[in-house]
């Protein structure tokens, strides 16, 4: 069974704590995130040595395997979206179809050792770029296609969830 493409928008998030998760991303500091994002990436290859990590608990929930490699690619994402808020004014990020994503590129048949030493090295890498913004870059702005605006910022705490909660998802 194919999984229901995930349409909600996730941006509420800066605003108040996520009820499944609990992470509450208006009471993180953008300067913490290099940190989480790092200790994030650290916890997957554990998971991903589960010898069912390949298995979905029900159908229409993604395997550890698939959010890992999920987590590895938004990590690979938002380093872009990064890029071209602090070298473009004001962007608009090309539109990314997380959904159709993990079926081209067949998240359920990749090597759960393979993506665990990219996802380690995408949040390393990121988490280096996030260390590197200079004081009066963090307000720097961009926007996704479908409009919603981000600073530099707001952008990092938005993201900071989505690893988060995807761990929270593979400990359930």
């Amino acid at each position: 069974m194919p999984i229901t493409p995930d349409t909600k928008d996730w941006t509420w998030v800066l605003e108040r704590r996520c009820p499944e998760c609990g992470f509450d991303a208006s009471t993180l500091s953008e300067l913490d995130v290099a940190a989480l994002l790092r200790a994030n990436a650290l916890e997957w290859p554990a998971i991903l040595e589960r010898k069912n990590s390949r298995e979905r608990p029900e159908e229409h929930i993604w395997s550890a395997l698939e959010y890992a490699a999920h987590v590895r690619d938004v990590f690979r994402i938002f380093a872009h979206r990064l890029e071209l808020m602090l070298t473009r004014e004001n962007p608009t990020f090309p539109n990314w179809d997380q959904d159709e994503t993990a079926v081209t590129e067949k998240y359920y048949a990749q090597d759960p050792a393979v993506v665990a030493s990219e996802l380690v090295a995408a949040g390393e890498a990121l988490a280096t770029a996030f260390e590197a913004i200079p004081d009066a870059a963090w307000e720097r702005r961009g926007r996704r296609g479908d409009g919603a605006e981000f600073t530099v910022a707001t952008m990092a705490r938005y993201l900071a969830h989505d690893p988060t909660h995807h761990l929270w998802d593979v400990s359930k």
